[in-house]
């Protein structure tokens, strides 16, 4: 059945009378007016938690480029640096490349927004509605599963959960309704478990009997495990070879040489090198979103090389790399220099 205009307006009034008693209302993101600033939190906060944002990434990001401008004049390699542990790269190369595009200030339409690399429906109509106070919707993750529970949705798709969250939307207000919708999501109607008898929308929830039936749960996927060997090559200057990945995966971010782990030798310039003529540091595991790798990780020393690339230890730590490349840090920086031979007597 429809929901009544005054049955909104009433779910209105307690949200926002909610959100006043128990919003994240000190959030930095949520006091200013700088939508660049907006900008950054809503493409820093896909796939990563408020904590995390708020206590590694958010503060100093805008203190290396407080403005579009300087976004738009940086290096790629610096502002992969900056998000470096944030995962996603993209979304850090889509920044600066967003920003070139505009250069000093961000379009005031959703249109206009979602012209721009990197930016899709949500992110901008969180930047319209809290930076521009427009009248639009936001939707995302925790927004959807309220939506998806108020509206009895079992496998609810994007142009419905459009449409019911424009349906709930208060005009009047869309910066502190679009907030206070997120904030129930990740703090009331939670994913398992929810607190019903504590949320402003149990009055117009049709899913409050069996809320975890809404979203119906996603079959889980296997996730892949990825074996590899990684080598890392150093020349007789003590120097390590490194090169900038041009994949979409981990895209701009620094990695050494990998094979398959059925392979007995590493390929650096047409020359196969054996694993075996070098020495095992370790092993590294990282789990990704879409597979894990599990990799030994080999030192190999090789002659002067007239190729490019080659990196002391303390500049390749300067570099931006992926996590598990980072755990290869490690383990270089744990190897113990050999020691001086003992002089002919």
């Amino acid at each position: 059945m429809p929901l009544a205009k005054r049955a909104i307006e009433q779910f209105h009034a307690r949200l926002h009378s909610w959100y006043n008693a128990h919003g994240r209302k000190t959030l930095p993101w949520r006091n200013t007016t700088d939508a660049y600033a907006i900008y950054i939190s809503e493409i820093m906060l896909q796939q990563t938690q408020v904590k995390t944002v708020l206590e590694r990434y958010y503060a100093p990001f805008l203190k290396r480029f407080p403005t579009l401008s300087h976004l738009a004049r940086s290096e790629a390699d610096d502002v992969l640096q900056a998000w470096q542990g944030l995962g996603y790269y993209n979304r850090a190369l889509n920044l600066r490349a967003a920003a070139q595009a505009c250069q000093k200030a961000l379009p005031e339409t959703v249109d206009g927004l979602m012209a721009l690399p990197g930016i899709g429906r949500n992110t901008a109509h969180a930047v319209c509605a809290f930076a521009y106070h427009q009248p639009v919707a936001v939707m995302e993750a925790n927004v959807k599963r309220v939506v998806s529970r108020i509206f009895a949705l079992t496998d609810p798709k994007d142009p419905e959960l459009w449409e019911k969250a424009t349906l709930l939307l208060d005009t009047k207000n869309p910066f502190d309704y679009n907030q206070a919708m997120m904030d129930i999501g990740s703090m009331v109607c939670l994913k398992r478990k929810p607190l019903c008898g504590q949320c402003p929308a149990s009055s117009i929830c049709e899913g409050q009997e069996t809320p975890e039936a809404y979203p119906a749960p996603k079959v889980k996927k296997t996730v892949p495990v990825r074996e590899k060997h990684i080598a890392v090559l150093r020349n007789p200057d003590g120097h390590y070879y490194a090169t900038a990945r041009s994949s979409r995966f981990l895209n701009g971010l620094y990695h050494f040489i990998e094979t398959e782990k059925d392979n007995n030798s590493v390929l650096f310039h047409k020359q196969a090198l054996p694993l075996s003529a070098g020495q095992m540091l370790g092993h590294v595991r990282q789990q990704y979103s879409h597979f894990t790798l599990e990799a030994d990780i080999w030192l190999l020393d090789v002659p002067h090389s007239r190729q490019n690339h080659w990196y002391p230890l303390a500049e390749l730590k300067k570099l931006p790399v992926s996590m598990a490349e980072t755990k290869i840090l490690a383990l270089i920086a744990a190897i113990k220099p050999a020691k001086p031979k003992s002089p002919k007597q």
